[in-house]
């Protein structure tokens, strides 16, 4: 029953985002204007590192954009009625799961545009394509926990930049080295490292969200 549950939550959620396509392509727009920007204005970046930070860069402000508006476009009357009809954890993990895939699915999407406008200079293919799973995976967990937390503080953006920073930096700082790994080339014990502190942060922040919703839900 609680996996039915969780299957009807995501179908709703691709229902409410088809409803809003206004939202979806808004994040599209947002990614490829800002991929065109820099291509017109950097022409080549040489440097990788630069290109790869310019990457995430563009990811992170995505996940903002469309990730942390998970609870808040929820109205008063949808919560309610929500309340009455599903398990708080089915709601959150309904929500995660939606979340991390249409994030996945972007950040592949962008590393395609990115790269065929901007030069593509990764040397190991597969595991770039690993760290932005990992890594957009990750910031999606994040910010899913983070917008529940807000919702309830009356939406306050200010809070969640607050409580962002210290979750999602270390999931930028592996994210960004992992790939840097990968455009260099290199598969040592380093990057698997890396690899394995983004899967560490993301079960551990889904654990801390699947743990606490249920309290912020009877708020």
């Amino acid at each position: 029953m609680w996996t039915r549950q969780i299957g009807k939550l995501v179908k709703r959620e691709l229902l409410n985002e088809t409803r809003q396509q206004y939202a979806v392509f808004g994040i599209i727009l947002f990614v490829v204007s800002t991929i065109f920007i820099a291509r017109f204005s950097f022409k080549a970046v040489k440097d990788i590192p630069t290109w790869n930070a310019l990457f995430w860069i563009i990811m992170l402000f995505a996940a903002v954009t469309g990730i942390a508006r998970s609870f808040a476009q929820e109205s008063r009357g949808k919560l309610l009625y929500l309340y009455t009809v599903a398990d708080p954890r089915a709601l959150l993990v309904a929500k995660m799961i939606y979340n991390n895939i249409s994030l996945v699915a972007l950040g592949l999407a962008g590393i395609a545009i990115y790269g065929f406008l901007i030069e593509f200079p990764v040397q190991n293919v597969g595991l770039y394509i690993l760290a932005i799973v990992l890594g957009c995976s990750a910031l999606a967990s994040g910010f899913t926990m983070i917008s529940a937390i807000a919702s309830k503080g009356g939406n306050n953006f200010a809070l969640m930049a607050i409580l962002g920073f210290p979750v999602l930096l270390p999931v930028l700082m592996a994210g960004i080295r992992l790939s840097k790994f990968a455009a260099d080339g290199l598969t040592g014990d380093g990057a698997w490292q890396y690899a394995g502190l983004l899967i560490a942060l993301n079960v551990a922040v889904s654990a801390l969200a699947y743990l606490l919703f249920p309290y912020l839900w009877r708020d």
